[in-house]
C-alpha cells in the first residue's frame, strides 16, 4: 500500500508511533521498501519494524516508574548528565539492538537514519542554542509541518543508512545522534563530526520521499502531534494523533502517560487502517 514510510520526531510523543504501527502495519500488511526516521521518531521505526513496539513500551514505562526526577544533579557524576533521559534512552537502545536484532533490521527495508550538521560558520556553542530557539520560535509562530528556519541558518540534513552500520553500537551511536537536543541529549559524533538532531532541519523527515514519490509511489508520514493543515504532496499521506499525546517529551516521571501514548497509538492505528482498506 506504501512504498516509504517517515517517523517523524517528538520525544516521548513518539511512542504514540509505536502503537500506530502495531496496529495498522498488521492490519494493513505494510511492507514498505524505505523507511525514514528523525530523533526519537527514528527509534520507533526501527523497534516498530522489529515487532517489539509493546514490549518496549513496557520496559520504557518501566523505567518511568523508578521515582527518578527529570533533573538530578548526582546524574551527573555518575551517568554524565543531571538529565537522567540521555542515561535512560541510550541503555534502552542498548538493550533492544544486538546482533541479533540488527541482523533482522539489515535484512528489511532500508532504513535512513536523519541528523543535523550545524552550519559551517558557527561555532557548537552558538549554533545549538540558535537552532533550537529557532525551531521553537517557529513552530509557535506559524507551525508548519516543515519548518525553513533550520535550514536558513545553514544547518544541513544528512541521513545514515541503517544497513551500512557494522554493529550494535554504530546503531546506538547513530540513533543518539539523531536525538541530539542539549543539553537533554549530549552532542553526538557521527564520522568524526559533531552531528545533533535532525529537527533541527526538519522534524518530519521527508526529503528521502521525493524519489519515490516523483515515480508515482505513495508514501505514508508519521507524525507525533497535532497539526493544523498539511502539505499537499501527489501520493503522500500525512497521519496525525486523534488528540495531543499525554506525555512531555522528555518526561521520566510519567508511566501512565507512556503507556496512555502507546494505547492511543493503537487506537489511531485501527481507525486509520479500517478507513485506509475501505478505500481499496
Amino acid at each position: 500500500m506504501f512504498d516509504a514510510v517517515a517517523f517523524a520526531g517528538g520525544g516521548n510523543r513518539c511512542y504514540w508511533q509505536g502503537g500506530f504501527w502495531e496496529a495498522a502495519a498488521s492490519l494493513l500488511g505494510l511492507k514498505p521498501c524505505l523507511v525514514v526516521g528523525v530523533s526519537a521518531g527514528a527509534w520507533s521505526a526501527c523497534y516498530s519494524l522489529l515487532g517489539l513496539g509493546r514490549k518496549v513500551n513496557a520496559m520504557v514505562a518501566e523505567g518511568c516508574s523508578q521515582g527518578r526526577r527529570n533533573f538530578e544533579w548526582k546524574a551527573w557524576r555518575s551517568e554524565g548528565s543531571p538529565w537522567p533521559v540521555a542515561f535512560m534512552y541510550r541503555s534502552l537502545i542498548e538493550t533492544i539492538i544486538d546482533e541479533a536484532h540488527l541482523a533482522r533490521l539489515r535484512q528489511g527495508p532500508e532504513i535512513l537514519i536523519g541528523l543535523a550538521r550545524k552550519p559551517r560558520r558557527l561555532p557548537l556553542a552558538i549554533a545549538i542554542p540558535l537552532g533550537i530557539a529557532t525551531y521553537q520560535i517557529e513552530k509557535k509562530w506559524r507551525s508548519p509541518v516543515h519548518p525553513r528556519g533550520g535550514r536558513a541558518l545553514g544547518f544541513v540534513p544528512e541521513f545514515v543508512r541503517l544497513q551500512d552500520l557494522i554493529s550494535p553500537a554504530e546503531v546506538s551511536a547513530a540513533l543518539m545522534a539523531s536525538a541530539s537536543v542539549p543539553p537533554f541529549m549530549p552532542v553526538g559524533r557521527i564520522g568524526g563530526l559533531a552531528a545533533l538532531d535532525g529537527g533541527l532541519v526538519d522534524n518530519v523527515p521527508t526529503e528521502p520521499l521525493l524519489p519515490v514519490e516523483a515515480q508515482g509511489g505513495r508514501t505514508l508520514v508519521i507524525l507525533s502531534r497535532l497539526y493544523r493543515t498539511f502539505p499537499q504532496v501527489q501520493g503522500r499521506t500525512y497521519i496525525q494523533p486523534s488528540m495531543p499525546v499525554p506525555i512531555g517529551q522528555f518526561d521520566i516521571t510519567n508511566p501512565d502517560g507512556i503507556r496512555k501514548a502507546y494505547e492511543l497509538g493503537l487506537k489511531d492505528g485501527e481507525a486509520f487502517a479500517k478507513r485506509a482498506a475501505s478505500h481499496i
